[in-house]
């Protein structure tokens, strides 16, 4: 498409990776809150990035069944409207302090953005040229992190305010003071969710009506279709299912880095007043990292390049956190932002380059992909619990070196 075609559905898809951000990185504040306001272990604290990310596994195909139906802006609104039933689960969940409603309700959060980042992120990969679809990306991750950025500040200010004090004042009461006291704090996060159903539902009504042009991905020019002329199933590109593997390692880390991060601030001994800040920083240093990509990617270096220095500096910065302490070891920590930044925006178009016919179907396997936000983090709160938090990080550093492998080698399997 050309740029005056394109620009506009750049704003709208950039609206939406708003809203993914802003849902996603609340998660980084309901772990501590609701390790507090339902009393939780570690391990059962990581259940919310469980129940929210182990929906892009379940719900992926079923995504893309959705969207063969709707195409790619249907779709789009029909995803914001099951994010809002997810948000309005949360209320019940709060009134009676139940974590599994909680689970439940971002369990559905979860399956709504299935469907919406099925849709937007092969769309805007392939909303003009290849070559500078990570640039592209990133501006959406520009959009996806500074909602991220506020996201957690504002459910913080609410939800964890006095966190220390409410701490240290139940450790001295009895069982029905306890119980009114986190009553209370659990009640606090009703309000904030109220009003993202409200903008969820607009949002929603908004993108149906709009001008958003719809992509045929069934229609190949002459060189995929030739390339692809013997091809009768997605298992048939290897490069796209390694980067399935990829993308659920990445993800995977991300995760961690940003929603692990203020749990173990508190662990090293930093107030939550303090920590909850943490997670904003890493996504700051993500916003640096994108601005580095828009401005360097196709120019100065190539996508696969990103990639791969992405992925060694990853390995680096995990190093470094796992070998010093305090407020040292957690801004490394902080700072794996700046690692992560470009991984997502050069896999896509490295695991989906040549699909053709098979885009929308191989779309979903990387959005199952997503899962690794379930899975490594949940691992990271086994290994905290059982040994330490610090120490749990290790598990980072070969998920960077496969993601390495793939920059390197993995994406140009191209041959089943």
């Amino acid at each position: 498409m050309t740029t005056k075609k394109s620009s506009s559905p750049i704003f709208i898809i950039g609206a939406l990776f708003f809203v993914f951000g802003f849902v996603t990185w609340l998660n980084s504040v309901l772990i501590p809150y609701l390790k507090i306001a339902c009393e939780l272990s570690n391990f059962e604290s990581y259940l919310v990035a469980f129940a929210f990310y182990i929906a892009y596994i379940v719900m992926a195909l079923p995504s893309a069944w959705v969207l063969k139906k709707t195409g790619f802006k249907k779709g789009m609104a029909v995803g914001l409207v099951i994010m809002a039933v997810g948000a309005l689960i949360f209320i019940p969940a709060a009134l009676t302090r139940t974590y599994s409603l909680f689970l439940l309700g971002l369990f559905i959060q979860g399956t709504g953005l299935t469907v919406l980042q099925t849709a937007s992120n092969p769309y805007i990969t392939i909303l003009g040229p290849a070559e500078s679809a990570a640039k592209r990306i990133s501006i959406m991750g520009i959009c996806n992190k500074v909602a991220g950025a506020i996201a957690p500040i504002l459910l913080g200010a609410v939800t964890l305010k006095d966190a220390d004090g409410v701490t240290a004042r139940i450790a001295n009461m009895n069982l029905t003071e306890k119980a009114l006291e986190l009553d209370a704090l659990a009640h606090k996060v009703i309000l904030p969710y109220a009003a993202i159903i409200t903008v969820l539902v607009i949002l929603s009504v908004l993108v149906y009506f709009s001008t958003l042009p719809e992509i045929d991905t069934d229609q190949e020019d002459e060189e995929v279709a030739l390339a692809n002329s013997n091809k009768t199933s997605i298992m048939q590109f290897p490069h796209l299912l390694l980067g399935v593997l990829t993308l659920f390692l990445y993800v995977g880390v991300e995760v961690m880095a940003g929603d692990t991060v203020i749990s173990y601030g508190s662990s090293q001994g930093i107030a939550l007043s303090t920590a909850k800040f943490f997670t904003t920083y890493t996504l700051v240093s993500m916003i640096l990292g994108y601005i580095i990509g828009i401005l360097c990617i196709p120019k100065y270096f190539t996508q696969q390049t990103a990639l791969k220095t992405s992925a060694i500096l990853g390995v680096i910065l995990s190093l470094v956190a796992i070998f010093t302490e305090g407020y040292v070891s957690v801004l490394f920590i902080s700072l794996l932002g700046l690692a992560n930044s470009l991984m997502w925006p050069a896999i896509w178009p490295l695991a989906i380059a040549g699909l053709g016919r098979f885009t929308k179907t191989g779309a979903s396997l990387l959005i199952m992909g997503i899962a690794g936000g379930a899975i490594i983090p949940l691992f990271y709160g086994y290994l905290a619990d059982i040994v330490n938090p610090q120490h749990a990080y290790w598990i980072m550093v070969p998920c960077y070196v496969f993601i390495w492998y793939y920059a390197v080698a993995g994406h140009k399997l191209k041959r089943a």
